[in-house]
Parts: structure tokens; C-alpha cells; sequence
């Protein structure tokens, strides 16, 4: 059974940083593209930010471009989104997710993923 945990997330003040990690229990992560989402209050889920699974191709929604990077240790079994200069409106709670139809892409679309962690909040104060 595939599983995605994620963790990192918390309250921070508007301008501050956080790592959020995916730790993935997939027998060949590497053969795997992963990407992360989020999701507010009252909203759908966005695309935030994805890396295939050479970890060769990334792509980043423009509403981060510039804060929020998207790496992975294929070695580790983990991916991860780093977050700097956090605002208010990036509260939310961020999912990571994964994939293995094609994974040299790297998807945006919530359909373009079959695998989902359970979540890890994330809180910016202002």
C-alpha cells in the first residue's frame, strides 16, 4: 500500500520560512513524479508546485514563483517544498502527491496524480 506523510507544517509569522518533507513508503520512489497542492478554506485545491522523477523537471504555480522550490531525494524516499517569505494568503493545508502514468512529466492537474498524503497545515500570521 502506498502511503504519503507529510510533515513540516505549522504557524509562522508573515516573511518566515518553512520545509515541508513527503516521506513516501513506494517501493521505487525514483520511478515515481510527485507534486504538491494546497488547499484553503472554502477553496479547491491548487497546484503549487511539481518535480518529475529524475528530479530533472520542475514547474512552480506563478502565485509562488520565486518562494516556494520543489526538491526530492529519490535516495531518502522524500520530496519537499520549501517556503520562504511566506504571506497570509499562503495559509492552507499542503498536500503532496504522487504519480507513476508518466513520470518524466511534471503534472499540475489534480487528475495527473494517483497517490495523496493526508495533509499538513500550514498557518501565516500576520
Amino acid at each position: 500500500q502506498v502511503q504519503l506523510v507529510e510533515s513540516g507544517g505549522g504557524l509562522v509569522q508573515a516573511g518566515g520560512s518553512l520545509r515541508l518533507s513527503c516521506a513516501a513508503s513506494l517501493r521505487i520512489f525514483s520511478t515515481y513524479t510527485m507534486g504538491w497542492f494546497r488547499q484553503a478554506p472554502g477553496k479547491e485545491r491548487e497546484f503549487v508546485a511539481a518535480i518529475n522523477w529524475r528530479g530533472s523537471d520542475t514547474a512552480v504555480a506563478d502565485s509562488v514563483k520565486g518562494r516556494l522550490s520543489i526538491s526530492r531525494d529519490n535516495n531518502e524516499n522524500t520530496g519537499y517544498l520549501r517556503m520562504n517569505s511566506l504571506k497570509p494568503e499562503d495559509t492552507a493545508i499542503y498536500y503532496c502527491a504522487a504519480d507513476l502514468r508518466a513520470p518524466w512529466r511534471v503534472g499540475t492537474a489534480t487528475e495527473e496524480y494517483m497517490y495523496w498524503g493526508q495533509g499538513a497545515q500550514v498557518t501565516v500570521s500576520s
